[in-house]
């Protein structure tokens, strides 16, 4: 269905330090200011349910492991969810009665490993597909697999077709051009990177693919745990939050509608018209006209 005014949001929230349960409470209790919004499509932060652990270390350095850091990736563990249980059903059912597709930053619990992932949910409330983040960054690498890129999912939504790209996965070119040639006007990006850099390279992004960003961060207060973990490294202030947020939208001409949202938590929401896709790439379009196949080959 074409329409010619469409509205996205992204819900900036934290993972609560009480764990999975708690979280999903936390977004369940918006749904009214969720529906009120009249959303075609919502995003939510990355490790939204399960939790991003900043700042520990699960006891561990290169070559050296030890049990309190095993039992730290136990506690962990223990807070991710699976696809097939009730925080997955819970969030379907949100999408159902709101009418709203959304993209949702989760960890998943897959046999003994976890994945960061990206539930991607139509606004029937079904669930149609899970990315799994390909490669974790840095020290995530000790806490999560790398994701399986055979697929890069997309969401139909009634704004356009949606992909998502889980924080870093943002600045790979390769995975850019894929999503890119699949189609996608919408590019949904959950992160939990608070830097003024990450709010550049959503600009930037929005004006290479000439697609809309809808970035969503994590706000979290400051901590001395991380989901019951220890933070033992600080990179700002004590009294400073753990995660500061910047959720905003960008278009695909590289301009701010909404957000940046720093230090609380809140609903960033703009309302796009979907044809400013198509009316931005008539000079830069990376995998039709600007593309060049006969130089670079054709993109995956």
């Amino acid at each position: 269905m074409t329409v010619t005014k469409a509205r996205l949001g992204a819900l900036q929230i934290g993972s609560s330090p009480e764990g999975t349960a708690a979280t999903l409470a936390q977004i369940l209790a918006r749904e009214a200011e969720i529906a009120e919004a009249r959303l075609d499509l919502l995003v939510m932060p990355e490790a939204l349910l399960g939790g991003y652990p900043r700042g520990a270390d699960f006891g561990t350095r290169v070559g050296y492991r030890t049990q309190p850091g095993r039992e730290a990736f136990l506690a962990y563990w223990e807070q991710a969810i699976d696809l097939d249980g009730p925080e997955v059903a819970a969030l379907c059912d949100l999408a159902r009665r709101t009418g709203t597709a959304m993209v949702v930053g989760a960890i998943e619990r897959a046999g003994g490993t976890l994945y960061c992932v990206a539930l991607l949910i139509g606004d029937d409330g079904q669930l149609v597909a899970r990315h799994r983040k390909l490669m974790p960054t840095a020290a995530e690498r000790l806490v999560w697999g790398q994701g399986d890129g055979k697929v890069l999912p997309t969401l139909s939504t009634r704004a356009g077709l949606a992909g998502a790209a889980i924080c870093w996965e943002n600045y790979m070119p390769g995975l850019r051009q894929s999503l890119h040639a699949k189609g996608v006007t919408l590019w949904c990006a959950p992160t939990v990177d608070d830097r003024d850099m990450w709010h550049i390279s959503m600009r930037h992004i929005a004006y290479e693919l000439r697609s809309f960003v809808v970035t969503a961060c994590q706000y979290q207060p400051a901590a001395t745990e991380a989901l019951g973990q220890p933070v033992t490294l600080r990179d700002r202030a004590e009294d400073a939050p753990m995660l500061r947020g910047g959720s905003c939208i960008v278009s695909p001409l590289g301009e701010v509608l909404a957000g940046p949202l720093y230090g609380e938590e809140g609903l960033v929401v703009a309302e796009v018209d979907p044809a400013d896709v198509v009316r931005a790439r008539f000079d830069l379009d990376i995998t039709g006209h600007y593309a060049r196949p006969d130089v670079f080959g054709t993109p995956a």
